[in-house]
């Protein structure tokens, strides 16, 4: 069994999250020769008031800052 584990800011799509998770099972199985059945992938959606970089959190940055 492998785990791929996805920490990301929330508001994605369920459809986004299907997609990406496909993606993710893809590439492991292919790269590593891995079967889809033995790929778990945990997404985490954190909430930009929950992250932080620099001393600031993402929710009091200014976009494109």
């Amino acid at each position: 069994m492998s785990l791929i584990q996805v920490q990301m800011f929330s508001g994605r799509t369920p459809e986004q999250k299907r997609n990406l998770v496909r993606a993710l099972t893809d590439a492991f199985v292919q790269t590593v020769g891995s079967t889809p059945d033995a790929v778990d992938v945990i997404l985490t959606d954190i909430e930009k008031s929950d992250w932080a970089r620099g001393g600031e959190l993402f929710s009091d940055k200014v976009l494109g800052g």
